[in-house]
């Protein structure tokens, strides 16, 4: 244990509650991170909107009206703040209680948090959980990078190169609690593919590819756009789709390590890409498309397979290689670089130069 452990407050994204599965892989990353920060002495709290969810952690529930998500906004949108905004109460929460904690951790990808962190007096950590999508937010996220070095922090490289950063960032990829996935190296035949099910995500071409092989495909994740998923229904309507719907972790796992690969068909950049961690820890390869946050996890060729972005034909190409992958590889891939410990690691050197930073008399 730690002589002096730091207090560290998580306020969650604004957009749903915690465990509802409209945080995306938000809700999963700060889970973690609260998990490998707790493993190292540290006290942690959370903040999240009101009905949230959350195993063996101090949690505040704060009520109010959710955000509008970010991926369904214009570059040019306005900032939206509706009536009780609980993206707002949630940081007047921040702000009474700031004194008591030292640290502070942002997951909302939105406008707000960042404007007030010069009014804070505890030191905020910006976890940007998106690539560029609205300029306002682009433009805030700028402004505190520049006043305040070394507390903003990108998932991948391929994300942070979609802002117009003038210096160095932080670029910490996530991690998991490996002992909630269990390794399968006999699969089923069934592929995988997870995440909302919405436009952005391409599921048909995932859904393409199979048709096209007749091969089952398992599809775990929240139902965001009914429209797009019976588009898609409608125009494959004899693909071998079994629906599993969004899981808590140890059924997902226990599906999804029975697959033989996880499809990643993302239509916009990810900024990271939890699926694919997860599905490595299972051992499950994944054939991705070469885009954004899950061409800097897969390794081509070792756990997985990348292939150019929007193109059916290399899906197809790429599951006809799956028997060329060491499914142990991809356990130890994600035991070597996506453990709690590692995760831990990565968040400990950078939240100590943002607590020093702000401790430093100079």
């Amino acid at each position: 244990m730690l002589e002096n452990p730091w207090k560290i407050l998580l306020i969650s994204t604004p957009v749903g509650p915690l465990g509802s599965g409209l945080g995306g892989g938000v809700e999963l990353t700060l889970l973690n991170m609260a998990k490998a920060l707790k493993k190292r002495g540290h006290c942690i709290t959370v903040v999240a909107p009101q009905g949230s969810l959350l195993e063996e952690f101090p949690l505040v529930e704060i009520a109010g009206q959710f955000q509008p998500i970010a991926q369904n906004q214009t570059r040019d949108a306005l900032i939206q703040l509706p009536e009780n905004a609980v993206l707002a109460n949630m940081w007047n929460y921040g702000r009474q209680h700031q004194a008591d904690y030292d640290l502070i951790v942002n997951f909302a990808f939105d406008w707000l948090p960042f404007y007030l962190t010069p009014f804070f007096t505890t030191p905020i950590a910006h976890c940007v959980s998106m690539a560029s999508l609205i300029t306002a937010i682009d433009q805030v996220i700028l402004a505190v990078m520049a006043q305040f070095p070394g507390t903003v922090a990108f998932c991948t490289h391929s994300q942070a190169a979609t802002f117009a950063l003038e210096g160095p960032y932080a670029c910490i990829q996530g991690g998991l609690d490996l002992s909630r996935y269990q390794f399968c190296g006999e699969p089923g035949p069934a592929l995988a593919w997870m995440g909302r099910i919405a436009p952005e995500k391409g599921l048909e071409d995932a859904v393409a590819a199979v048709d096209q092989l007749g091969i089952p495909l398992t599809i775990f994740g929240k139902l965001q756009d009914p429209d797009y998923w019976q588009d898609i229904r409608r125009r494959y309507p004899n693909a071998p789709l079994d629906y599993r719907g969004f899981l808590d972790t140890d059924n997902l796992q226990a599906g999804l390590r029975q697959c033989r690969a996880l499809l990643m068909t993302h239509r916009w950049l990810e900024a990271f890409g939890n699926v694919a961690m997860e599905a490595l820890a299972c051992g499950v390869p994944v054939i991705s498309y070469d885009r954004g946050g899950p061409a800097e996890i897969v390794r081509h060729g070792q756990t997985g397979w990348l292939v150019e972005p929007d193109q059916v034909a290399g899906l197809v190409g790429a599951i006809a290689r799956l028997d060329q992958i060491d499914r142990q590889q991809c356990r130890a891939q994600a035991e070597q670089e996506y453990s709690l410990a590692a995760f831990g690691d990565r968040l400990a050197q950078w939240f100590q130069g943002i607590i020093a930073a702000n401790t430093d008399p100079a």
